[in-house]
């Protein structure tokens, strides 16, 4: 009988790499399962898409030939197992012998119990002979990072911890780590959020901590109408609401605007939603300020969501660029005169951050307006020399590391 999280782990794992579906797409599509299986499937999909140049190369030094695609996915499943999530041999072994099965590949049984016993035995010390980082990351990501590259892909290696930011005045839930950037609080990876003390609540919301500062800059002021454009999931239209300002969140996908309204529904905070698309909505009138969180390559986000690193191409970063651009042309658009915009990719892709802002300050007619140091004196490293805000996977390494951002703030004369 095969095991349920391991037919689970197969089919997100197969969907990412042989449909080129985003791993929560493919989540949502799962089978019935029980929480836990469903849970532990992911991690399990997920070690093998952030891991995988390393399995692979564990895996390979055991075979003879290349096996099928359906084959190579369980000899991962079964490797990721053993040497990265702590599986007993046993366990890892007969699950993946009755996975291949389960395939209709039963002729690759033997060879999955032969290569998975090899790896049981000797696979923990192969690895550190491999340069993991290099092997786990797409050659195109490694050249674009520049001198930042192997920090990065390090830290991509592991899986990411739980931040939360708390509703003002609300206390953190027994057993947070307060972080130095943006008053955040982090909890060990794995935490079931709707678990911790205060969530039903609504004290907090999961937000990563490098996610939560481009808000903070913006610096929304009780009766200011902001907008806070491709919105979905929320947590910084749940920043701007709880710092008083006057809120329309603008998303052109109407169920990632309902989870919007459920969450902030629970955490008790108030905003206009609006289902549009920004490059051609308009408002009734200016807005006072404006948070622009744009559609980007999502490289900073890869230790949460490993799917990246298989799915994003260089060829995509051009068609980005050209909608970031036309995105910041429409934010200026809806700004009054002496408004502010604050600009934000969850990318660490250099083609998306910069170079965006000095297109908006020639098309647009905006200006950049750098941040200060006082502004970011509690993580001065995020800082860079042009005012720009910057962060990357490596940064705060020893307490688990964070997402890459970039921001910039801009003004419309």
């Amino acid at each position: 009988m095969v095991d349920p999280t391991r037919d689970a782990a197969y089919l997100l794992v197969s969907a990412v790499l042989e449909r080129n579906r985003t791993l929560d797409d493919a989540l949502q599509t799962l089978p019935s399962i029980a929480p836990r299986d469903r849970a532990a499937a992911h991690r399990l999909a997920a070690s093998v898409l952030r891991r995988r140049g390393t399995l692979d190369a564990v895996i390979d030094h055991f075979i003879a030939k290349a096996p099928p695609p359906a084959v190579r996915h369980v000899l991962r499943i079964g490797a990721a197992g053993l040497l990265l999530l702590d599986t007993p041999p046993h366990a890892a072994v007969a699950t993946a012998v009755a996975l291949v099965r389960a395939q209709g590949l039963p002729k690759f049984a033997a060879l999955v119990n032969a290569v998975l016993r090899r790896v049981a035995d000797a696979g923990a010390s192969m690895l550190p002979g491999l340069d993991s980082p290099r092997l786990d990351t797409p050659a195109w990501l490694w050249a674009s990072w520049g001198e930042r590259a192997r920090r990065i892909a390090t830290a991509h290696q592991n899986e990411a911890p739980l931040d939360l930011t708390l509703k003002p005045g609300a206390v953190a839930p027994p057993g947070a780590v307060m972080l130095p950037i943006g008053g955040s609080v982090r909890f060990p990876p794995g935490t079931r959020v709707a678990e911790l003390e205060g969530f039903a609540e609504g004290a907090f919301w999961v937000q990563d901590a490098a996610a939560a500062v481009p808000a903070r800059l913006l610096a929304a002021r009780p009766g200011e109408r902001v907008a806070d454009l491709c919105a979905a999931p929320g947590g910084k239209t749940a920043q701007l609401a709880a710092a008083g300002a006057v809120v329309t969140s603008v998303d052109r996908n109407p169920a990632r605007l309902a989870r919007l309204r459920d969450n902030l529904a629970r955490l008790g905070l108030s905003a206009e939603l609006v289902a549009a698309d920004i490059a051609t909505w308009r408002p009734s009138q200016p807005f006072d300020a404006i948070l622009l969180d744009a559609p980007c390559s999502a490289t900073g986000t890869i230790r949460r969501h490993p799917d990246v690193l298989h799915l994003r191409k260089p060829s995509d970063i051009p068609a980005l660029v050209r909608a970031q651009d036309s995105l910041l042309a429409a934010a200026a658009g809806m700004l009054r005169p002496g408004g502010r915009l604050v600009y934000a990719v969850c990318a660490l892709q250099p083609e998306e951050g910069a170079p965006r802002v000095a297109q908006a300050c020639e098309a647009a007619g905006l200006v950049h307006d750098p941040f200060l140091p006082g502004e970011l004196a509690a993580f001065p490293e995020a800082l860079t020399p042009d005012g720009f805000f910057r962060t990357d996977p490596g940064m705060l390494a020893e307490l688990g590391g964070m997402d890459g951002f970039f921001a910039a703030r801009l003004v419309k004369p």
